[in-house]
């Protein structure tokens, strides 16, 4: 089967999950493309959508769901989104769209978070995939500083700003074997705004096409 065929059929056994009257938080990212279509086909059924980012938003409106504000919802039922990386305990490395810290708010929300992805994006150990890091634009120098002093290599990705208006760092040669650990040490960085690591927060159910991971 191939990858694309893979997120088609992830985002769409996502439904399965969606109930009537619920909203549904919505991630970023190709394969949440195929679940905002599938979404749409049920869009009388639910309340509405809250968006992680500019881009969903746009796709939802295009299809006539209808979107919330996160500050004018008290509950999330379900929160559906992809990721960059997964390891066995459906700990995720995530914003590879530039997305991060809107997925984090909302996942942290959100009741039930199930996470759509393609079977290349299991891996062991966390850490392959670079970890995305968003910054306060004036603390991306010092910030860069700080994951060297802690065996990272950042690369600045010069050509996003994120929706929040900040820089992204992607951190390569990071064996992540203490993902919690690592996620709570980066976030005390000042000037770190998100770590794309969902480890404290993991995904509650992973879907791989159309298979639940165990």
């Amino acid at each position: 089967m191939s990858k694309d065929e893979e997120k088609r059929l992830a985002g769409r056994a996502a439904m399965r999950y969606v109930e009537r009257g619920m909203i549904v938080g919505v991630g970023t990212g190709s394969t949440v493309a195929h679940f905002i279509d599938a979404l749409a086909e049920r869009k009388q059924e639910i309340e509405g959508a809250v968006s992680s980012s500019e881009q969903s938003t746009r796709r939802l409106v295009e299809h006539g769901v209808r979107v919330l504000d996160l500050n004018d919802v008290t509950d999330i039922p379900l929160y559906v989104d992809g990721a960059d990386e997964c390891d066995p305990a459906k700990r995720l490395i995530k914003g590879g769209g530039g997305a991060l810290t809107r997925e984090k708010i909302i996942a942290a929300v959100a009741r039930t978070f199930v996470c759509i992805i393609d079977a290349g994006k299991r891996v062991d150990v966390l850490g392959r995939f670079p970890l995305p890091i968003e910054v306060i634009p004036m603390a991306r120098s010092y910030v860069s500083r700080e994951i060297v002093r802690r065996g990272g290599r950042p690369v600045w990705r010069e050509s996003l700003v994120t929706d929040n208006g900040n820089s992204i760092l992607d951190v390569h040669d990071w064996r992540i074997a203490d993902p919690v650990g690592m996620e709570r040490d980066l976030n005390q960085i000042p000037g770190v705004v998100t770590v794309g690591l969902f480890a404290q927060r993991p995904a509650d159910i992973v879907l791989i096409g159309e298979s639940e991971m165990g």
